[in-house]
């Protein structure tokens, strides 16, 4: 199956959101499409991030990453976190993570960032075992905190 990767715009919304629904539910949230159309309509309606989408030959999404912006206050210099990454099933197993993982490496590029970051569940073997394959490497000099505010 042949697919093309490509920014995402307002318009893309009606078929990311189920994708992003989908991937919601992957890691243990309730099903809930009006939160997902939401939530990725203000993103983009904000420019606070950059989705890229991947597509079939029938224009229909089979896949996304969010790119979030951040900087290095040690480098001076823009960073990407890449927070999410998915693919739908029925298109697993057709390089379409590598190629979404390729166009965020090439938007890294274009826009100057020394690096891209991201994070899995230590779970996530199959997303492990993409990472490592493209050269992302497991931090082992920082430790990451999170406090929950709520």
């Amino acid at each position: 199956m042949t697919h093309t990767v490509r920014y995402a715009h307002l318009d893309d919304i009606n078929q990311l959101a189920p994708l992003f629904d989908a991937y919601r539910v992957f890691y243990q949230q309730e099903s809930h499409l009006q939160i997902a159309y939401n939530f990725l309509q203000q993103r983009l309606a904000l420019n606070e991030s950059v989705i890229l989408i991947a597509t079939n030959a029938n224009n229909d999404a089979i896949g996304f990453i969010q790119l979030y912006p951040s900087f290095c206050s040690i480098s001076a210099k823009r960073i990407w976190i890449l927070s999410d990454l998915f693919v739908s099933e029925a298109a697993r197993g057709q390089r379409v993570s590598r190629a979404l993982m390729e166009k965020a490496r090439l938007h890294a590029l274009q826009t100057s960032a020394i690096r891209l970051e991201l994070s899995t569940a230590h779970t996530n073997n199959r997303a492990q075992a993409l990472y490592e394959s493209l050269g992302y490497q497991l931090d082992i000099t920082y430790r990451y905190y999170a406090l929950d505010i709520q």
